[in-house]
């Protein structure tokens, strides 16, 4: 029996292990990491290549949208499953548009995540069945109705996505150029590329941006989460 190696990208500790938990009591499923934050998940991923990243959104450092875009460009072959608190009609379509084969909320019971990897290993994307239906009247209405209004977060460069997410976060520049392995001065650039692309003027506005589209949770910058 071929095993399916699943990477849970998750922050939160209790979280992982319960679906750790859940995930092995298939034989055929081989939990092989665990990661805490979105560049987390993408490393483990370059290095692992599961079979499988179950993917929560509201990461740190890098949400679950930039970080499934990422994931699927250095391994193509794996396969993400969203399993997200938020059933928002935009974050659903833009998770699907970066190329998850499917999308659960955490409301659903174990039985439906244990069916969900196995539908999207064997090709068929699978979507939470109140999920699946908003999207397809999305998509017809968008057919009937033309072209589709942009979302921000396309406008923006995956470099620009990740210097939005750690500003958000409150990481200075020095801390944002050390995080991504570049200068400051190039922290800087980034940082006036965005505020001229969105029409944002300081850094307080460049957060309320990241909550509101949901790049970051405003739950995401407590200390004691």
């Amino acid at each position: 029996m071929k095993r399916i190696t699943v990477l849970l990208a998750e922050d939160h500790a209790i979280v992982r292990e319960g679906l750790r938990s859940l995930l092995e009591l298939e034989p055929e499923f081989e939990v092989v990491g665990e990661a805490a934050t979105g560049r987390q998940a993408v490393e483990m991923v370059r290095k692992l290549r599961p079979t499988v990243v179950v993917m929560d959104i509201a990461m740190p450092l890098l949400n679950g949208f930039e970080a499934t875009r990422q994931i699927l460009v250095v391994a193509p072959d794996t396969k993400v499953l969203v399993l997200s608190a938020h059933s928002d009609d935009e974050y659903v379509a833009h998770m699907a548009a970066v190329g998850a084969s499917g999308y659960l909320v955490k409301q659903n019971s174990g039985h439906v995540l244990v069916q969900a990897v196995k539908q999207i290993i064997a090709g068929h994307p699978y979507f939470s069945p109140t999920i699946a239906k908003r999207l397809g009247d999305a998509v017809r209405r968008s057919r009937e109705g033309g072209a589709v209004r942009g979302n921000p977060r396309q406008l923006l460069t995956a470099r620009e996505a990740e210097v939005l997410q750690l500003v958000a976060e409150g990481a200075a520049n020095k801390q944002v150029a050390a995080e991504l392995g570049i200068s400051t001065k190039t922290v800087e650039k980034h940082r006036q590329q965005l505020m001229d692309k969105l029409n944002i003027h300081d850094t307080a506005g460049l957060t309320r941006h990241a909550i509101a589209t949901g790049v970051i949770e405003s739950s995401i910058q407590r200390t004691n989460d």
